[in-house]
């Protein structure tokens, strides 16, 4: 081939991809103007309905948090003897190992009973596991007690942010979730916060555990208030019901942009019902490994979460009482408090990042530091006289290691509060309308498979690793994440929630390069969009 055939042909492989783009741009326009209804302004009422859903969050965050008050002020209270380490990691790892079952069951009913009634059966299991557990005077009715609200918290992990991703507006959708995952972190500090208030008084650890009752009984006096996801009502048939949830979220639509977002909905529905006529849900489950599309999604969305939950923040959460004890401190929960409390504030940083700024930067960026910061913890703790086979600190006083133990776990805490911790929740919408249920929980359960893990090993991990040898691990789970989530990790903040699902149409090593160009196709629409209006709006 002569130079100048090779430069023809690239003339028109060039004409070929403009062609391409111009096209892809021309269908996004479309689309836009189909989803318009997304352009115009969201009233009060769908923050209310996230509020509320989040208080499932807040559960989630207070079962899990208070535990580890709990562990250090048992006592001799249950069986009349003190809790060794093994009895004191299964009385942890049981509410993960609640969640999730509590979260496989959820995620299979959850389109046949709706996102509302999973969240109903959440709450009836918070509240019974918080009397159990408060009432305890046996290991084994402990060990029951946790088991029923792991139950409850696997329930409201899967639901609540599945149903806040499907009510939300595109604009506000990660923000929506972020919210959601604020609530976790706000139910951590809040049991951070009464386990130091009950730290002295007498029984105190059953007012901790009991107290967890109060706001699954508010939350399922306030969902009658809350209409279903408007996804699920078309998906059941009923269009009016839907439509008449899209004008409370949506208050200046027209009815003509209403009609056109239910018959979007529709539509997805109905290519996904096609695509899995027939199978049973079994079948659908086997779906969601074997084809390519969904299985990326699995992967990439399970991935981030398995990073999360492995970081070793989860040693904070469960046993950060008996840690900070082990540094020397005379209450170890008020301390745990600070962590908790930078935690929540940084997770709502990421909230007011995460849209504006894109889910994947906001990871690039930060993960690195949470590596970083374990390492340094871990070489802290090289200074720090602690007996391994009894997990106690050999001297009476705070020394200048500790502090510096409680200075990095805190810059840990604020990389992961603003990266991971609250965006691996928001990987629900990778997944399509047929299997996102499905994927939802499965994200679930990864997420409480790595926290069976962790609860179940960390104590173990201590004696046999020493504490730096155990830091020392997680900050090497954290590194190699940041390396994974900077080759497989897409952006997809500013796409819908149909378009998300798009982009795992592509092999792995292209997601990341296809979302930034669905993107920028969906920014040159929405431009060609707004002077369209202008230009109508001027009078031509």
């Amino acid at each position: 081939m002569t130079i100048f055939e090779k430069k023809g042909t690239d003339d028109v492989q060039q004409k070929e991809f403009a062609i391409t783009e111009d096209a892809a741009i021309d269908h996004q326009v479309d689309l836009l103007e189909l989803d318009s209804i997304e352009q115009t302004a969201t009233g009060k009422f769908v923050w209310l309905v996230t509020i509320t859903a989040s208080i499932a969050g807040a559960l989630f965050g207070y079962d899990t948090g208070i535990i580890s008050a709990v562990l250090v002020y048992l006592g001799t209270d249950l069986d009349g003897r003190e809790m060794n380490a093994s009895e004191k990691e299964a009385i942890t790892s049981l509410c993960s190992g609640g969640a999730f079952i509590g979260a496989i069951i959820a995620g299979v009913t959850a389109d046949r009973y709706g996102r509302k009634a999973g969240i109903y059966v959440g709450c009836v299991l918070f509240t019974i596991g918080a009397i159990l557990q408060g009432a305890a005077y046996t290991f084994a009715q402990m060990c029951v007690g946790r088991l029923i609200v792991g139950f409850g918290v696997g329930s409201a992990a899967m639901i609540a942010p599945l149903y806040i991703a499907e009510i939300a507006p595109t604009k506000y959708r990660g923000r929506m979730i972020g919210l959601n995952n604020m609530s976790i972190t706000g139910g951590q500090v809040i049991s951070y916060g009464i386990g130091a208030g009950f730290a002295h008084v007498p029984n105190g650890w059953r007012y901790m555990v009991g107290l967890g009752g109060v706001p699954s009984i508010l939350l399922a006096c306030m969902l009658p208030f809350c209409p279903e996801s408007p996804r699920q009502l078309v998906f059941r048939g009923k269009t009016e019901e839907a439509k008449a949830v899209f004008r409370r979220i949506f208050i200046e639509a027209t009815e003509e942009q209403i009609d056109n977002k239910v018959k979007l909905i529709r539509s997805s529905i109905e290519e996904s019902l096609n695509a899995t006529e027939g199978l049973t849900r079994w079948q659908a489950i086997k779906r969601l490994h074997t084809v390519p599309r969904n299985f990326r999604a699995l992967v990439v969305a399970c991935g981030l979460m398995v990073i999360s939950q492995m970081s070793g923040f989860n040693t904070l959460m469960y046993y950060s009482s008996t840690l900070f004890a082990l540094c020397g401190f005379s209450n170890p929960t008020a301390v745990g408090l600070v962590v908790a409390g930078t935690n929540f504030i940084m997770t709502f940083a990421n909230g007011m990042l995460v849209d504006p700024w894109g889910r994947r930067k906001v990871l690039v960026t930060t993960v690195w530091g949470m590596s970083a910061g374990l390492l340094a913890v871990a070489v802290a703790f090289c200074w720090i006289p602690v007996n391994t086979n009894t997990l106690e600190l050999e001297q009476t006083t705070v020394s200048t290691a500790a502090i510096m133990v409680v200075v990095f776990i805190v810059l840990f805490v604020l990389f992961y509060g603003i990266s991971v911790g609250n965006t691996a929740w928001m990987s629900t919408d990778f997944f399509s309308q047929d299997v996102r249920a499905m994927g939802t929980m499965w994200l679930t359960c990864s997420c409480w498979g790595s926290n069976i893990i962790v609860s179940s090993t960390f104590l173990t991990q201590m004696h046999s690793l020493t504490p730096s040898g155990t830091f020392g691990f997680y900050a090497a789970i954290c590194f190699i994440g940041w390396i994974l989530i900077i080759f497989f990790y897409p952006e997809v903040s500013g796409l819908t929630i149909d378009e998300t699902t798009q982009v795992f149409d592509k092999p792995t090593f292209k997601l990341v390069s296809y979302a930034r160009k669905l993107r920028k196709e969906r920014a040159a629409a929405g431009q060609l969009v707004k002077r369209s209006n202008s230009f109508v709006a001027a009078g031509h």
